[in-house]
């Protein structure tokens, strides 16, 4: 099997009305920026560990650009910000985040009824970010929405040490939800296996193409202007309604819903038994 990564709606007969019932039917989803907005938590905290240690903070397009990157791998790039530095930023930062930042968070509007949807019609959500994924897991729980993820996979706990970016979370969450996808290659269409991913930034493009999977772009998040495009998301939503749509017309979820989705309580889907895609 193969993803289909088309950046076209699916011809009508490949519809999710007409797919097989059997067939794979996934989301993967970023976190801040795309399912939670961080009511500047990340920002103001990142500029708290900075002033703390001296060190100049940058304008508010330059600390928005934080939002999404490895934290150790944006620190570096700073003036003033050496490596023997970066470990106790961070633990400034984290501690910041953890006492103030999680609770200010929000989770964007209309997300919870556009997940309760999913949910309710068998799709298998999964948050893939670049957050560790203990700092991932208590936000969802604080959000109040853990409970619509079968999966959820980040960064290693020690965000002092960059790491290889979101294809390898991209990856890790697909393996856990019961797929493998091939790299370097280009995905055909097929009823079987229908996955994409959801995001804000270019990471979040780069790191589902690395596995073969078309990313629907936010405008909500924080990216700048341009930035989705360029990177190739398709297509690019601006409300959850819109992002509901999209998911519709890559064949992921019915073309019609029920007129009270958020009313339907139903348990995240369990991963299924694992699947090759190739």
């Amino acid at each position: 099997m193969t993803f289909d990564s088309s950046a076209a709606p699916l011809p009508s007969d490949h519809s999710a009305d007409a797919a097989d019932s059997s067939g794979v039917r996934g989301v993967l989803f970023d976190l801040d920026g795309t399912l939670v907005d961080p009511a500047g938590a990340i920002t103001s905290g990142i500029s708290h560990a900075l002033r703390v240690h001296g060190i100049e903070v940058p304008d508010r397009e330059r600390l928005d650009s934080f939002v999404g990157p490895p934290l150790a791998t944006s620190l570096a790039s700073l003036p003033g910000v050496t490596e023997a530095l970066i470990p106790s930023i961070v633990e400034e930062y984290r501690q910041r985040y953890l006492a103030e930042g999680m609770q200010a968070s929000r989770v964007y509007p209309g997300i919870q009824e556009l997940l309760s949807t999913l949910n309710a019609a068998g799709v298998i959500c999964a948050v893939a970010t670049s957050k560790p994924t203990g700092l991932a897991e208590r936000l969802l729980s604080i959000m109040g929405i853990r409970e619509h993820f079968a999966a959820v996979h980040g960064s290693p706990e020690d965000e002092s040490i960059p790491h290889a970016g979101k294809g390898p979370i991209v990856g890790t969450a697909l393996a856990a939800i019961g797929l493998r996808s091939p790299t370097n290659q280009a995905p055909l269409s097929t009823r079987d296996a229908r996955v994409v991913m959801v995001g804000d930034r270019i990471f979040d493009v780069e790191g589902a193409a690395d596995h073969g999977l078309r990313c629907i772009g936010v405008t909500w998040g924080y990216a700048p202007d341009g930035e989705l495009q360029q990177a190739g998301a398709t297509p690019i939503v601006d409300t959850a309604e819109h992002l509901r749509q999209a998911l519709a017309d890559a064949g992921i979820l019915p073309t019609t819903q029920p007129s009270d989705p958020g009313a339907e309580q139903a348990q995240p889907v369990a991963a299924p038994a694992r699947q090759t895609l190739d």
